[in-house]
């Protein structure tokens, strides 16, 4: 969970002047952030944008196998040695480690809305209920007849969604998942996933009723949870789904779906 990365760099380094900094990415072979201030993270969709007192901003992306760890400053990991490491920001007592990222680019701050403007609104923003909602609905009527599945992925649609609360959002609504877009109440779906996102945030993720669950029985009817494929190669995305719950035009019992057990 991005925010969840950005909280976790923020404790470790808002506020904090930078005594050591390695960006290593080809197109960054001498970029230098040393003796900047961290300013503070902000996530949007799955993006990363770290603010320095000097108007840059470092923005990572960590795809499907990155991640960002803190350790602590002097400590053997903190040597960073592995080729894996794509980034190193340190001060005199937390280091965070850049694995395996994505994407790394380091940009003015007055510019980086440049990097997220092809994207739709964040699903977890605050201002999603007043402005970001009607903006997702409207892309998502662009999109017609594509499987719902495809469209909850689709970071031009909105942006923060990703395999787990696709299937966990689609499993709670009772929505098959190669329904065609325009056939789903996508208020009602984005409202979902961004209410799982919001507890996932909160108190740390949850068991999955469905994502991850593939030939165990499902909680809530006991059908085996079934796995397929969303999106075309090579952006294809596992989705994990219950036969009998999120059937081709099944029953879409909604009442109480977060407080009744299941």
């Amino acid at each position: 969970m991005l925010r969840r990365t950005a909280a976790l760099l923020d404790a470790a380094l808002a506020g904090r002047r930078l005594v050591r900094a390695e960006l290593r990415w080809p197109t960054m072979p001498t970029a230098d952030l040393t003796g900047c201030t961290v300013l503070h993270t902000r996530p949007y969709g799955k993006h990363l944008l770290t603010r320095f007192d000097d108007g840059r901003t470092l923005h990572s992306h960590l795809r499907m196998d990155g991640v960002w760890r803190v350790v602590p400053t002097g400590s053997p990991r903190a040597a960073a040695r592995s080729p894996r490491v794509r980034a190193l920001l340190a001060d005199e007592h937390s280091t965070a480690l850049g694995i395996q990222l994505g994407m790394l680019d380091l940009v003015l701050t007055r510019q980086e809305h440049r990097l997220v403007a092809h994207l739709g609104p964040d699903i977890l923003d605050d201002s999603f209920e007043t402005g970001g909602l009607a903006e997702a609905q409207e892309r998502w009527r662009a999109r017609r007849r594509a499987p719902v599945c495809d469209v909850l992925l689709d970071q031009r649609v909105v942006a923060g969604i990703g395999t787990i609360y696709l299937a966990e959002s689609l499993f709670a609504e009772r929505v098959h998942p190669w329904t065609p877009a325009d056939e789903v109440d996508a208020a009602r779906v984005l409202r979902t996933a961004r209410t799982l996102m919001q507890r996932s945030v909160l108190r740390g993720p949850g068991p999955s009723k469905a994502h991850g669950r593939e030939g165990l029985p499902c909680p809530r009817c006991g059908a085996t949870i079934q796995r397929g494929t969303a999106r075309r190669p090579p952006e294809e995305r596992p989705v994990f789904w219950c036969p009998v719950c999120q059937a081709p035009g099944g029953p879409s019992d909604r009442e109480g779906r977060f407080s009744r057990p299941v």
